[in-house]
């Protein structure tokens, strides 16, 4: 008789019997579930040159990944990050985030993969598919399996492995989460960040100053400027207004005709926005609030401003409200009056969060 069937004709160990080893009621386990171990070895012997030096390299590894996740979570937090037209340690902001995060993801992949290659036992085993119910027997295999194979990862023979899994697994999940609290850690309300632009007007020790609408190229508009139905894309007429600095505000003053400029106005009331328009003139952002972009297609005939990106869909008589599309958020209007020279000016800052912010949504 084959070693095979010898094993199938054998009966039954009783898996509670003090003298049988772990590895014993495992194997006992796999017979149960016709499972036969066709080979079993370990690949290094224990306490060997060869044994201490897999465990130093998963050490290292792991290591490695702990301080890479600890350098992220330093950069993600203090490393200054804001844009600038002329940047200098800012621009390694993203590069940094990117090489930390890699190199701790490597880190901790490499590692399990010397593990699991180098130190682990190689095993082979065949299983025929089986049902059956759970046995306080079977319960009791499970556990000691469960066991064995805590065992056989060597952790308690090799303390420092699992010291160096944790110090490299603690920082990696830490990253993971630095995202979800990142705003937490910094408060994006700082200064009114996200509630001021370039047309927030100059005060200079209590005078005033309105902020011009100027065209990209630095000159001011008229109302005489614009047709009924025209429209133009305007910034704030402030040094660097006209550059990426101020990229939030960008700005559509669109001329309507009477009807639509009452229509306009009458919404403007019921939204208690009285005197945002200057005669039959709007303004309102021209960053769309569903992604960012330029909501610059405007349809006379509807007074349809249309985000080509989405297709999102905005009403210029009735505040802009979204009426396609994924905006769920009407654009912010500016405020807009004209100076004694005869130029518009924005009377005040935008009331409302430009863009897609995630911050003060309704």
């Amino acid at each position: 008789m084959s070693e095979h069937g010898a094993q199938q004709s054998r009966g039954p160990v009783d898996v509670n019997d003090p003298s049988l080893s772990r590895f014993d009621v495992v194997r006992e386990g796999a017979r149960r579930d016709d499972i036969e171990i066709v080979h079993y070895e370990p690949q290094v012997v224990a306490g060997s040159r060869a044994e201490r030096r897999l465990v130093r390299t998963v050490n290292a590894l792991f290591l490695i990944a702990g301080v890479a996740a600890t350098a992220f979570l330093a950069v993600y937090i203090w490393w200054p990050w804001r844009y600038r037209l002329l940047a200098d340690i800012e621009e390694y902001y993203t590069p940094l985030l990117g090489v930390t995060m890699g190199v701790a993801l490597l880190g901790i992949g490499f590692g399990i993969l010397v593990w699991g290659k180098k130190l682990l036992p190689k095993e082979v085993s065949i299983q025929d598919r089986h049902e059956g119910a759970v046995s306080p027997d079977e319960q009791r295999i499970t556990g000691q399996t469960m066991l064995y194979m805590a065992d056989e990862l060597g952790v308690k023979r090799r303390p420092l492995l699992g010291v160096s899994l944790l110090a490299g697994l603690v920082p990696v999940s830490a990253v993971v989460a630095a995202p979800l609290v990142g705003g937490l850690i910094r408060d994006p309300h700082t200064d009114r960040e996200l509630f001021r632009t370039g047309f927030a007007p100059a005060d200079d020790q209590g005078a005033v100053t309105r902020i011009r609408l100027v065209r990209e190229d630095g000159r001011p508009v008229r109302p005489a400027d614009l047709l009924p139905g025209g429209q133009v894309t305007v910034l704030p007429g402030i040094p660097h207004g006209i550059s990426n600095r101020y990229a939030d505000s960008v700005t559509l003053l669109i001329h309507l005709r009477t009807a639509d400029a009452l229509a306009a106005r009458q919404n403007n009331r019921d939204a208690g926005k009285t005197d945002w328009m200057w005669g039959n003139y709007i303004a309102y952002s021209k960053i769309c609030t569903h992604a960012g972009c330029p909501a610059s297609l405007f349809e006379q005939q509807t007074n349809r401003l249309l985000c080509p990106c989405h297709q999102s869909q905005f009403l210029i008589t009735n505040n802009a409200e979204p009426i396609f599309g994924p905006a769920n958020r009407r654009l912010p209007q500016l405020p807009i009056e004209v100076d004694d020279e005869g130029f518009f000016v924005a009377s005040s800052d935008y009331q409302e969060p430009i863009g897609p912010d995630f911050w003060e949504r309704p």
